[in-house]
């Protein structure tokens, strides 16, 4: 037998080691999908406004029909939230493209400072794709010392896009629908559950 042969690792080693290496990477990248797997689905929920996802715009629409949309607020809360949310005014009636501004009044009636951030979606989905926000406080998260009360806008219109949609065009109303949740939750804004959008909140 010669030293090289003494000396090299047997092929079963080899295959061995190969194996490993090959589950590490597999599991690497699979973390890595995992991460972006979130972010990849926001993206691809507002482009196709899946699930009521609304849209972000940086200014008002250019064009306003002379046809008008019912928008109704929705307003829901954490029962680890120890908020009070409610939406101002319950139905607002706008013309499509119409920039329209409305308030949500958060107030805290706990004995301690809260953070508190919002997930939202619109019903009927269809509408997901036409429903614009230009401002709005689920953007941000929201802290309110014990007692404290705010009111919180929501700028917004709705898509002229919309009338030439085969599946939206018939469209009266919309549903527009926010969840708090207490940050320490680990809940993060963005598009809400089906199921959350569908319980009211007690004024």
């Amino acid at each position: 037998m010669s030293r090289d042969q003494k000396h090299s690792p047997a092929p079963g080693r080899r295959s061995d080691t190969k194996i490993a290496l090959a589950c590490a990477a597999g599991a690497v990248v699979m973390v890595g999908m995992a991460y972006a797997a979130v972010p990849l689905y926001q993206m691809f929920c507002q482009v196709t406004g899946l699930g009521g996802t609304t849209q972000r715009a940086e200014k008002p629409s250019d064009v306003v029909l002379d046809r008008k949309v019912t928008v109704r607020f929705d307003a829901n809360v954490s029962p680890k939230l120890g908020w009070k949310f409610e939406p101002v005014q319950r139905t607002v009636e706008a013309n499509i493209g119409e920039n329209v501004l409305v308030f949500y009044r958060a107030t805290n009636i706990s004995d301690k400072t809260i953070k508190g951030t919002a997930t939202f979606n619109v019903a009927p989905d269809a509408a997901g794709l036409y429903f614009s926000k230009i401002e709005c406080f689920c953007f941000t998260e929201q802290t309110l010392a014990a007692g404290e009360s705010v009111e919180m806008p929501v700028s917004f219109y709705v898509d002229p896009a919309l009338v030439t949609d085969p599946e939206s065009s018939r469209l009266k109303e919309i549903t527009l629908s926010y969840t708090f949740y207490p940050v320490a939750d680990g809940v993060t804004g963005g598009q809400a559950s089906v199921q959350s959008s569908k319980k009211s909140n007690p004024s």
